[in-house]
C-alpha cells in the first residue's frame, strides 16, 4: 500500500533563476525504509521539508504530494509525520529529558494519564531510564538524537522523515543511531524516508535507494543494483566515492558476482578471491619533528569553578606543515580543546604556545591577522552578512586588502571551492555542505598559518570531501598548519599525517593513520574491517583493493 506519493513535484526559492527540485516523482510504500542521497545542494533537504508543511520552505511549487491518497494540504494531524533535523541542538526545545519528551503531546491536548503512559513506553524502548530526568544541556550528541527521535516516536506517526540525522555523532553514536532506526522500522513496521551523506551502516539495511542529482532523481533501486547501476550510467559520478566500501572495493576490482553491501560479506569477497596474504603493508612514516606550530603543555580546562574538567592536563606537540585530526566520541573534549589553541577558551593550568610563543603574549588581534582561524562546528555563526559574497568582502575589508584585489580573491576560493553558484544567495537558505563549503572560504580568505576546523566534513558529499583533501595537502605544501576534529574515520585516514584519539579529556595517541587505524576495532575504517587478517595496515579502499592486484587470488 502506498503510503507517500509525489507526483512531477518542482520548486524554486524566491529569487533564484533555477528550480531546486525538477519535476521529482516516486511512492513510498507503507513499512519501507527509503534511504535518499545525493551530492551536496542536490535538494535533499527541500525535498524533505516540502513533504512535512509545517517545515516547508517558501517559494514556488508545482506537483502534488499524496499522502494516504489524500493531498498533504488536508492532512491535519501534524504528528502523523515525524521529522527529525540534522542538528541535535535544534529540535531540543525544554529544559529537561522528561519534559522534552511530553512537550509534542500536550501541546495536541493529550490526557496527562496518557503522556505519562506513552513517555514512559518510549523512555524504556529506546533505554533513556538512566537520563531520563538529566537536563538536555548535560547531554551528548548522540543523547540528543536519540532524544528528538523518542520525542517524534511518541507522537506514533506513521511516516518518519530525518535529514541526516548522523552527521554530528561519533562513528558508535551513528552506528548506534542508524540501528535503532532498524530496530524501529522491523519491529514497529514504520515507514522510513531518511536522507544520509554516510551511507556505510544505512546502505545495507534500506529497502530502496533514490540518488539525486541536481534536484531531479538519478536512480531509483534497490541497495544492491545501485553500484553496477551508476558505474555503467555515469562511470565518473562523484556518488561512487560515497557508497559503502564493500562496494567501492568490489567495483575496483571488477569481479563478476553479486556486489557486497556489508563489511562481513566484503570480507567474505575478499576471503574467496584472494589466498596471497602480505604479513603487513608498509606503514607511513612519522612526519619528522620540525618548527612547532601548536604546543599543549599539561593543559586543564574547565567551563565554570565548581564544573568537573573538561581537559585533563593534555599534552601535545603539532609541527608547522602537518595535518593533525582528532578523533573521539562526543562530549570528549575535542572542540574544547579547539577553543583553547584559538585563545577563545582559557587553560587554568598548564601552557598553550602558538608558533613557540605563549598565547597569552599575543595583544589585541594579532593572534588571528595571517596567523590563526577557527571554522567551527556550527557554521552559521560564521555568517553576519545578507550574501555568501558579502560575507566573503568582509573578511577581506578586515584583512584591509585593497577593493579593487577583492573580487578577484573572491572568484578564485568560489572556483576552489565550488562555490561559484552560491555567491549571491543568503548563507541560511543553503544546505549544511553548502554553508560548510562557504564558511571554509571565508576562513581560506584569512591566510592563516594555523588552520582549525571542527567537524570540517559534516554535511558535505563525497566528491566534496576529496576536493577537501586536495586542498588541505596543498595548504600543507605552503607550510599551513591544519589540526582538524572530526568523526569522519574515512577522510582522517586519507587526509592526516597523524592522527590523535581524545578520551576523558586526554590525548591517549597521536600516530600515522595506517598504524592509529589499525590497531582500533570500532574507531576505524569499514575497509580495516574486511581487509584485517589479509593485510593488517590497509586502512582505505584504494589500499585494498591495490593490495588484491599485487597479492592476485582465484576467481
Amino acid at each position: 500500500m502506498e503510503l507517500l506519493q509525489v507526483e512531477n513535484l518542482s520548486f524554486r526559492y524566491p529569487k533564484a533563476e533555477q528550480n531546486a527540485l525538477e519535476e521529482i516523482g516516486f511512492s513510498v510504500e507503507s513499512g519501507e525504509f527509503t534511504l535518499l542521497c545525493g551530492p551536496s545542494g542536490c535538494g535533499k533537504t527541500t525535498l524533505l521539508r516540502l513533504l512535512k508543511k509545517e517545515l516547508a520552505p517558501v517559494g514556488e511549487k508545482s506537483g502534488q504530494i499524496i499522502y494516504q491518497g489524500a493531498p498533504q494540504e488536508a492532512l491535519e494531524d501534524a504528528g502523523a509525520i515525524g521529522f527529525v533535523q540534522q542538528n541535535p541542538e535544534s529540535q531540543i526545545v525544554t529544559d529537561k529529558v522528561w519534559h522534552e519528551l511530553a512537550f509534542g503531546l500536550e501541546n495536541m491536548g493529550v490526557p496527562t494519564e496518557v503522556i505519562r503512559r506513552r513517555v514512559g513506553e518510549m523512555a524504556s524502548f529506546f533505554g533513556i531510564q538512566g537520563w531520563f530526568r538529566q537536563k538536555t544541556d548535560e547531554l551528548s550528541g548522540g543523547q540528543k538524537q536519540l532524544l528528538n527521535l523518542a520525542s517524534v516516536m511518541v507522537m506514533q506517526p506513521n511516516l518518519l522523515i530525518l535529514d541526516e540525522p548522523t552527521s554530528q555523532l561519533d562513528p558508535i553514536a551513528a552506528a548506534d543511531f542508524i540501528a535503532t532506526l532498524q530496530k524501529i522500522n522491523r519491529e514497529l513496521g514504520l515507514t522510513i524516508l531518511l536522507a544520509e551523506h554516510r551511507l556505510e551502516e544505512v546502505f545495507p539495511i534500506a529497502d530502496r535507494v533514490l540518488i539525486l542529482e541536481k534536484g531531479r532523481i538519478l536512480l531509483d533501486d534497490d541497495p544492491r543494483k545501485i553500484g553496477p547501476r551508476l558505474s555503467e550510467l555515469r562511470p565518473n559520478h562523484p556518488m561512487l566515492h560515497a557508497l559503502p566500501s564493500a562496494v567501492r572495493i568490489w567495483q575496483g576490482l571488477n569481479i563478476a558476482e553479486p556486489c557486497p553491501l556489508t563489511v562481513r560479506e566484503g570480507r567474505d569477497f575478499l576471503e574467496r578471491h584472494f589466498t596471497s596474504r602480505a604479513e603487513t603493508l608498509p606503514t607511513s612514516e612519522i612526519p619528522e619533528a620540525g618548527e612547532t606550530a601548536v604546543e599543549l603543555k599539561n593543559v586543564w580546562f574547565r567551563y565554570e569553578k565548581d564544573l568537573p574538567d573538561i581537559l585533563r592536563g593534555v599534552s601535545l606537540k603539532v609541527y608547522r606543515g602537518e595535518i593533525f585530526c582528532v578523533l573521539g566520541g562526543n562530549g570528549v573534549g575535542k572542540t574544547t580543546a579547539l577553543n583553547v589553541i584559538a585563545g577563545l577558551d582559557r587553560a587554568y593550568r598548564g601552557k598553550v604556545l602558538i608558533g613557540g610563543k605563549p598565547i597569552r603574549e599575543y595583544k589585541g588581534s594579532a593572534l588571528y591577522r595571517n596567523n590563526l582561524a577557527l571554522l567551527p562546528q556550527n557554521p552559521q555563526t560564521v555568517f553576519v552578512k545578507d550574501t555568501v559574497r558579502a560575507d566573503l568582502s568582509e573578511i577581506l575589508e578586515t584583512m584591509e586588502i585593497p577593493k579593487k584585489e577583492r573580487a578577484a580573491r573572491i572568484q578564485a576560493v568560489a572556483d576552489r571551492l565550488g562555490i561559484s553558484d552560491l555567491l549571491d544567495r543568503h548563507p541560511y537558505d543553503l544546505s549544511g555542505g553548502e554553508q560548510q563549503k562557504s564558511a571554509l572560504a571565508k576562513v581560506l580568505l584569512s591566510e592563516p598559518k594555523i588552520l582549525l576546523l571542527d567537524e570540517p566534513t559534516k554535511g558535505i558529499d563525497a566528491f566534496a570531501k576529496q576536493n577537501l583533501r586536495e586542498i588541505l595537502r596543498e595548504l600543507k605544501q605552503d607550510g599551513i598548519t591544519v589540526i582538524l576534529v572530526t568523526h569522519d574515520v574515512e577522510f582522517a585516514a586519507e587526509a592526516a599525517d597523524r592522527c590523535a584519539f581524545v578520551f576523558d579529556g586526554e590525548i591517549l595517541s597521536a600516530d600515522p593513520p595506517q598504524k592509529f587505524f589499525a590497531e582500533n576495532n570500532f574507531y576505524t575504517t569499514a575497509a580495516n574491517r574486511m581487509a584485517r587478517g589479509l593485510w593488517k595496515n590497509a586502512v582505505t579502499c584504494e589500499q585494498v583493493i591495490a593490495c588484491c592486484r599485487a597479492a592476485g587470488g582465484r576467481q
